[in-house]
C-alpha cells in the first residue's frame, strides 16, 4: 500500500473515531510525535492516545492537501472548527513508522473547553 492509501485509511479511521483501526496502520514500533507533545512511542500506546483523545474531544479531519513523495506522506488538513495543521508520515511496507504532527494546541483546547496545561 502507497502512503497516499495508508493515510486516507488513516483520515476515514481518524472520523470514525476509531482508535483500533487507527493502530493497525502503525508499526509495532512506531512513534507518532505531535509537536505540542512528547513522543508517543509503540503501536498500542498510539491506540490508547487515540482512544483518550476521542473520549476527550469531537474532532474532524478534512483533508486539504495530500502529498507523497517516496516513503513520506504529508498532510494538510483543517477541521470544521476553524483549526489547522500538517502531519508528516513516514511509511514503511504499509505501515507508518513515523509521524510527525504541527498544530495549534492552545487553540484546540480553548475550542474544545478544555483545560489550559
Amino acid at each position: 500500500m502507497t502512503p497516499k492509501a495508508v493515510i486516507e485509511k488513516w483520515i476515514e479511521a481518524f472520523n470514525r473515531a476509531d482508535a483500533g483501526a487507527i493502530a493497525e496502520l502503525y508499526a509495532p514500533d512506531a512513534i507518532n510525535h505531535q509537536v505540542a507533545n512528547k513522543p508517543v512511542k509503540g503501536k498500542e500506546a498510539i491506540r490508547e492516545m487515540f482512544a483518550r483523545e476521542f473520549d476527550t474531544a469531537d474532532m474532524t479531519c478534512i483533508p486539504e492537501h495530500l502529498f507523497e513523495d517516496g516513503e513520506w506522506a504529508i498532510l494538510e488538513w483543517r477541521d470544521p472548527l476553524g483549526l489547522r495543521g500538517c502531519g508528516f508520515f513516514q511509511v514503511q511496507g504499509g505501515k507508518i513508522v513515523f509521524q510527525r504532527g504541527y498544530w495549534d494546541k492552545l487553540s484546540f483546547l480553548k475550542l474544545h473547553n478544555l483545560p489550559i496545561e
